[in-house]
């Protein structure tokens, strides 16, 4: 790993605590926060070995206690609580955008962007999320889906199409991930 890569992997850790300081709104158990944007921006533009690492770093800076969360939360006890699985779920759901991304890499536009990261920053994140939120919070499947995902949807939408469309543009003017040597075409 060279030191680009480092600077790289603290600096989409960073994004993603800066986003924190947008302030969350509360809608149940489940806070509405700008951090999954970071998650989502982390595998689009690092890829999937480097978003995954940007944000384990993150979640590392929260167990430490940094106030890296919305409000100023952090520390091991939000990972007993109930958006622990959301929050374990953001390096493999950068993980998977960047896996995606790679795979579509020859002919990445904004379609294929947008699905990478409503696969990855929707999709795995609900999936983790969800049962973590039902079981942690004692609620039925029906309100976990409720509060855990179905509100979050729409704003989710619009942060998976924001941070494709930057992505997109990243890749034209600066790519960070590196132009695979047989790429094969996604159609």
């Amino acid at each position: 790993m060279e030191t680009k890569d480092l600077a790289y992997i603290a600096l989409f850790a960073a994004i993603t605590a800066a986003l924190g300081l947008v302030p969350a709104v509360q809608v149940g158990p489940v806070p509405i926060t700008a951090q999954t944007l970071g998650v989502m921006l982390a595998g689009a533009i690092l890829g999937a070995r480097r978003g995954f690492l940007s944000q384990l770093l993150f979640l590392v800076l929260v167990a430490i206690g940094l106030p890296v969360l919305p409000g100023g939360g952090g520390g091991l006890a939000v990972f007993a609580g109930a958006t622990a699985g959301y929050l374990i779920s953001w390096p493999i759901a950068a993980f998977v955008i960047g896996l995606l991304t790679e795979r579509f890499w020859v002919r990445y536009n904004l379609a294929r962007a947008t699905v990478a990261t409503v696969v990855g920053g929707i999709l795995v994140v609900y999936a983790i999320g969800v049962p973590v939120l039902s079981a942690v919070a004692g609620l039925p499947w029906s309100d976990a889906l409720w509060f855990g995902a179905a509100i979050f949807i729409p704003g989710d939408l619009i942060k998976a199409v924001i941070a494709a469309a930057i992505a997109v543009q990243v890749r034209r003017s600066y790519p960070v991930i590196d132009r695979p040597r047989r790429a094969v075409a996604v159609r």
